[in-house]
């Protein structure tokens, strides 16, 4: 296949053809980010950070028109898409600062001198999923290139618009052509050659735990650095002192933002059995007033799937039989629509209870007490995120502690913070991105010691 045609997911409408990158054009921008990589890493700090401010600049000025492709291309809603668009500034901004505080250590040894260097590690593969195509995209290549190395970036077949967007508007602001490159392509011919090329030192891989343990065991063969970020199935635990009535207005938005396309989604509700019938009293009506249709609209708190495909795949979670609570509503018509889900009584090895949906469908199970909450938000494979709601503050740290996920937040749903690390424990993914120490991943510690 050498072209795809990019679908809007709301009107199922071809919005642009693209042309795929075949292996011998990606060894060639692999060569070319290669070529550039010795200059790239010998620009001045304080030059790099000005060029990545002139780029961050420049996706503020494009703001609006990264949103409007983003909604084209992903169906988001023009609300998150400028959100996105505003984070790709936000992630540039933050890194750019990075390159005047790249800073080695002098560590005291007998005999001499000695200093740390952190440097480059040299051409850095990134490998973008199709649910948050510009901000996912923004968090690998922006530390990288602060840290002075050179991106090739393959975004998801489903979605490379905004992606080849970004990549003109980083040579708009002066950053050297092939230092960061933008490559359209097929996963098994891009992505994999990323695994597979000696000249790629780094992979950046967000998307499936299947997929991502492939690029893993590839990479090994080369003893080459990735970074992971993978799938979830996160519990939002609500205990019976919480603040019910706001724990149940904010759980649908907690698992049904981008239609459930989130592997932050708190796909789990885990409510203590003591309030379960009154928190579900007020969950339905909150699930029943998401507001579900074009993307494009103002009003608009949700969008479609991404594709007819995944919208089958989310649909054969919830059969004719399942035990469905009460569900909100969606358009008819062209597009690939799901109405929010809300599944109980879920049993705790049901495959909605403990598979990764990935799309507006939500299970819902009790639990007794404490160590009973802990226990079933760890009944899984991952450990990505989650919530707890409590107003005991020991509590919220002791769940906290006790949770086996990397980004948990109490009294709230947020996951991703640009200030701060994220990533998963177990299946959930390796590494981490985002947040101070990112740059460690994109650089190599030298250690030098000088003689007196």
């Amino acid at each position: 296949m050498t072209s795809f045609d990019v679908i809007n997911p709301a009107t199922e409408e071809v919005v642009r053809t693209v042309p795929l990158a075949s292996l011998e054009e990606t060894d060639a921008a692999i060569a070319r980010a290669s070529a550039a990589l010795p200059a790239w890493r010998a620009v001045a700090p304080g030059d790099r950070a000005r060029l990545l401010r002139r780029f961050a600049e420049a996706v503020d000025g494009a703001l609006e028109e990264l949103a409007a492709l983003e909604v084209l291309n992903s169906g988001h809603t023009i609300g998150n898409a400028r959100w996105e668009a505003g984070n790709v500034r936000d992630v540039l901004h933050y890194y750019s600062a990075a390159p005047e505080r790249l800073f080695g250590r002098q560590i005291p040894v007998p005999g001499g001198l000695n200093v740390t260097f952190h440097e480059p590690v040299g051409v850095v593969g990134v490998i973008v999923p199709w649910n948050f195509p510009m901000p996912i995209a923004s968090w690998g290549f922006a530390p990288a290139l602060a840290a002075g190395n050179t991106v090739v970036l393959k975004p998801a077949e489903l979605t490379p618009l905004t992606a080849l967007r970004l990549a003109e508007l980083a040579l708009e602001a002066g950053i050297p052509p092939d230092v960061f490159q933008v490559l359209p392509g097929a996963g098994p011919v891009v992505g994999q050659r990323f695994v597979t090329h000696p000249d790629v030192r780094k992979v950046v891989f967000t998307g499936s735990t299947r997929v991502g343990k492939q690029i893993m065991a590839g990479c090994a063969e080369q003893v080459k650095r990735v970074t992971l970020e993978l799938g979830g199935k996160s519990a939002n635990i609500v205990f019976d002192d919480a603040d019910l009535e706001k724990a149940a207005a904010t759980a649908p938005y907690g698992v049904f933002d981008n239609a459930g396309q989130d592997c932050c989604a708190r796909s789990r509700i885990l409510v203590q059995a003591s309030v379960y019938d009154r928190f579900m009293e007020l969950l339905e009506p909150a699930v029943k007033g998401v507001v579900v249709g074009a993307p494009g609209d103002e009003a608009t708190e949700m969008g479609p799937l991404i594709s007819a495909a995944h919208r089958e795949k989310v649909a054969s979670y919830v059969p004719a039989d399942a035990p469905v609570a009460f569900r909100g509503s969606a358009p008819s018509g062209a597009g690939f629509w799901f109405p929010p889900t809300v599944l109980a009584p879920v049993a705790p090895g049901d495959p909605a209870a403990v598979e990764e949906i990935f799309g507006p469908v939500v299970a819902v199970l009790p639990f007794t007490d404490e160590e009973d909450a802990v226990r079933l938000a760890n009944d899984s494979e991952f450990g990505l995120s989650g919530s707890i709601w409590t107003r005991d503050v020991g509590r919220a740290l002791r769940v906290s502690r006790a949770v086996e996920a990397g980004n948990l937040s109490v009294n709230s749903h947020s996951s991703v913070r640009y200030w701060t690390p994220f990533g998963g424990f177990k299946q959930s993914g390796l590494g981490r991105e985002l947040g101070p120490d990112a740059l460690d991943s994109f650089t190599e510690t030298k250690n030098v010691f000088i003689a007196h």
